[in-house]
């Protein structure tokens, strides 16, 4: 069966940056080793945005300016970017909360084999949770988790609510560290 690991949105703007929480800082580490340790493919997603994105409609319900395309914060956290050196790894930016683009690499990556897919990454209430049920609605069949120790969302209690959200879906949530 093959793995994906796919790496939600661990842009700086998301980590310390415009849009960066505490939570989110304290994920890093076990981000790091879950992608250190993962024997797999791996897909990145980067929320990717334009100098005209506080006149877009996610723009005028936070409007914030964040992962605007080749600054700063649009780029992966310095640590994350270290544990994908040696990693094959596949890029995939979207413009919105879910990649309608995700499902498609993830069919043609698998080829004819059965496949299983892990999420980590940033907002769990908004990304995460968006490209999660985006996949289970894709792939019904196929395994899909969550590991909610390698996630942060908008504050704590929304990062419950979404895996809450994502428990009920029939997505496995599940919390690994680097300890275990």
């Amino acid at each position: 069966m093959k793995k994906f690991l796919i790496v939600v949105d661990m842009q700086k703007d998301f980590v310390d940056g415009s849009l960066g929480t505490a939570e989110a800082v304290a994920i890093v580490p076990d981000v790091v080793e879950k992608i250190r340790s993962f024997d797999g493919d791996i897909f990145v997603t980067l929320d990717t945005h334009f100098d005209d994105y506080l006149d877009t409609a996610e723009g005028q319900k936070l409007p914030v300016m964040h992962c605007i395309k080749d600054t700063e914060g649009w780029k992966l956290e310095e640590k994350v970017v270290e544990a994908l050196q040696n990693k094959g790894f596949t890029t995939v930016e979207k413009h919105t909360f879910g990649s309608v683009d995700l499902p498609e690499l993830l069919y043609r990556a698998a080829g004819e084999e059965t496949f299983c897919v892990e999420l980590v990454g940033l907002c769990t209430d908004i990304c995460v949770v968006s490209n999660a049920l985006l996949l289970k609605a894709f792939f019904p069949e196929i395994p899909i988790m969550v590991d909610a120790s390698c996630c942060a969302g908008v504050t704590p209690e929304a990062h419950e609510a979404a895996l809450v959200t994502m428990r009920s879906c029939q997505i496995d949530v599940r919390h690994h560290t680097s300890e275990e």
